[in-house]
């Protein structure tokens, strides 16, 4: 198991209810031994402007999703991880329904993170592939 502090579907939402995630909609639904997962509703929150999936909300469901696994490996209290850079790449539209996303680590290391964040839609298909590297810092 890769978790310093096992993460919930609600260890997140307690934190506050005014950030991206819940403007969004982003809900945790899975935790497993080295796997985090979340979805996002396809709405008028996340469409662009052609009523497909926004390639940013991609974006921040794999942010989100990966920064918050990423905190569950470092010590709450002691250090945070923040992002360094994020890749995507946009496989297929997606209209309406969720994106699940889920995001395993490439490496855990003492000053950065890089993990790996697939994007679904309901059927099981690709549609979006994400890397993000996090750095690791002491709180003071």
């Amino acid at each position: 198991m890769i978790w310093k502090t096992k993460p919930s579907k609600d260890l997140f939402k307690n934190l506050t209810n005014d950030h991206m995630d819940t403007h969004l909609g982003i809900e945790f639904t899975e935790v497993g031994d080295d796997y985090l997962k979340a979805r996002m509703p396809v709405n008028e929150k996340t469409r662009q402007p052609y009523g497909i999936l926004h390639g940013g909300a991609s974006c921040v469901l794999a942010e989100s999703l990966g920064s918050a696994a990423g905190a569950c490996c470092v010590e709450f209290g002691k250090q945070i991880v923040v992002g360094l850079e994020i890749n995507a790449n946009h496989i297929r539209p997606v209209k309406e329904g969720f994106v699940i996303g889920t995001a395993r680590p490439l490496h855990i290391g003492r000053t950065t993170q890089v993990w790996d964040i697939r994007l679904e839609n309901e059927k099981n298909e690709l549609v979006c592939i994400s890397r993000l590297t996090l750095a690791v810092k002491d709180l003071k």
